[in-house]
């Protein structure tokens, strides 16, 4: 599908993905079979009970480590060519360009719209493409920003408190939607790395899971 010369861009790229939980999960686990060659996971959360309906590396002997270990680890058993760098922090102002540094794309796994917001005006200020992602219930949605648009601040302004949470606080999070919106990341991620195909640039793809209907 992507030929030796589109999987040898994504064996020379390197990808930071922020957050290891559901949707970040997900992306680190589609990214490492691809081939991509570089993986930055960043997440300071460690794994707990509520995580194991939807966190793909979190099974119950996991309880207590970190998600970012884990899902590095991971990522190397899959695909051992694959350079999978943990970073248990959580990023932020300070230090979200050494995090992203030398890195040719960001995912968006966060929970948190002050964090997504952070994490949006960092990669711009970087020049390095942003895919978010977001979900809540069986609702979701992904979109790719590339420097110099609007980016987050369009869709949440400027957040409502240091801690804001996304829509899943409410709706919670079903087992089956961040597995959907994590792939279609992963889509994203492959588009902007192979220069195939065509990105949500300017565009949001919104799921509504329980209707079957995708909306643009």
């Amino acid at each position: 599908a992507l030929g030796v010369e589109g999987q040898i861009r994504l064996l020379n790229s390197q990808a930071a993905v922020v957050g290891a939980g559901g949707l970040g999960g997900y992306v680190v686990e589609i990214l490492a079979r691809l081939g991509v060659g570089t993986l930055v996971v960043i997440d300071g959360e460690s794994f707990a009970e509520d995580n194991l309906n939807r966190q793909l590396f979190c099974r119950e002997r996991d309880l207590g480590r970190m998600k970012a270990a884990g899902a590095a680890e991971r990522a190397g058993e899959v695909n051992s060519a694959v350079a999978a760098i943990a970073r248990a922090e959580f990023l932020g102002r300070r230090n979200a360009s050494r995090l992203l540094a030398k890195c040719d794309v960001a995912i968006d796994g966060l929970d948190r719209i002050d964090a997504r917001l952070v994490l949006a005006r960092a990669a711009s200020r970087l020049g390095i493409p942003l895919v978010h992602g977001a979900l809540g219930g069986f609702l979701g949605e992904v979109s790719t920003l590339f420097p110099g648009a609007a980016g987050l601040d369009f869709l949440y302004g400027r957040g409502t408190g240091r801690k804001a949470r996304g829509a899943e606080a409410v709706l919670g999070t079903p087992s089956p939607t961040p597995a959907v919106v994590g792939a279609l990341q992963a889509v994203e991620v492959v588009k902007v790395l192979t220069g195939r195909g065509t990105p949500l640039q300017g565009r949001l793809l919104y799921l509504e899971l329980g209707k079957g209907i995708f909306s643009e």
